[in-house]
């Protein structure tokens, strides 16, 4: 079993909140490395999260959620111990303050063995009524993929094996990562589960800057999503037809090639 946790946590222009990130983090079980990524923020982030004890690469430029996942991943594989397993990867959004210490409730199936990603599923937003257009389009999506329905396909807090990780790279671009990697993961034959967590991050604004940030995740919801349909990126349809009919929300799914 590797019951060693790296928590990554991407982030751009978070000084404000990042602090107490880090300090939430580093009181989950299991967790020896926090390592935050500066997308190129263009305040005080870096500094804020050196002072509250993590380790931080910078981008000179945004270069995007995805990309910062990648060199998250990467610097986290050059800090592991020869000899020993990779340790488990933790994504957490670094906006989620004092409440990240919720994530704990994700590793534990991982680093048991139980599953390979374990997903975040998110209180709903305050006077959220329904689920945005990105989200219905992701989880039909990956229904259509692999049989499997989320309550939450873009929760971006997950904790996932090495292995599955990189079954999933190169990860999709921008806002589509979430979709890409479960669809990724999945038909690579990999066990996926949504655990309830408490956690509270900034919400999207109802305004004209949130109409554009639902925008751009429906668009790059969309190409993710294109992307893997040309390519061909799903489970065999007989198979997902068996496996998904017996599927219990908040448990683990996986698609079952031997069916």
């Amino acid at each position: 079993m590797n019951d060693r946790v790296a928590v990554v946590i991407p982030a751009k222009d978070e000084v404000d909140r990042i602090a107490a990130t880090i300090r939430a983090c580093r009181a989950i079980p299991h967790v020896d490395l926090v390592l935050v990524v500066d997308d190129g923020s263009e305040d005080g982030t870096q500094h804020a999260a050196r002072n509250a004890g993590a380790v931080v690469v910078r981008h000179s430029v945004n270069r995007g959620k995805a990309s910062a996942m990648e060199t998250g991943s990467s610097v986290v594989a050059m800090r592991d111990i020869d000899g020993r397993p990779a340790r488990v990867l933790l994504f957490i959004d670094a906006d989620m303050g004092e409440s990240a210490v919720e994530c704990a409730a994700l590793v534990e199936p991982v680093i048991s063995g139980e599953v390979d990603l374990a997903i975040a599923a998110l209180p709903p937003e305050e006077g959220q009524s329904s689920p945005a257009m990105a989200t219905k389009l992701a989880r039909q999506a990956i229904t259509r993929a692999t049989g499997w329905r989320p309550y939450q396909p873009l929760s971006g807090v997950r904790c996932i094996t090495r292995d599955a990780f990189n079954a999933a790279l190169p990860l999709a671009h921008g806002w589509g990562v979430e979709t890409g990697m479960t669809i990724d993961v999945l038909t690579a034959g990999f066990t996926v589960q949504e655990v309830p967590c408490n956690l509270r991050g900034r919400p999207i604004p109802k305004n004209f800057s949130g109409a554009l940030h639902r925008s751009a995740q429906y668009r790059d919801v969309a190409m993710a999503v294109s992307s893997r349909r040309m390519r061909g990126v799903h489970a065999p349809k007989d198979t997902i037809a068996k496996v998904a009919v017996s599927q219990k929300p908040g448990l683990p799914y996986t698609v079952n090639y031997a069916s």
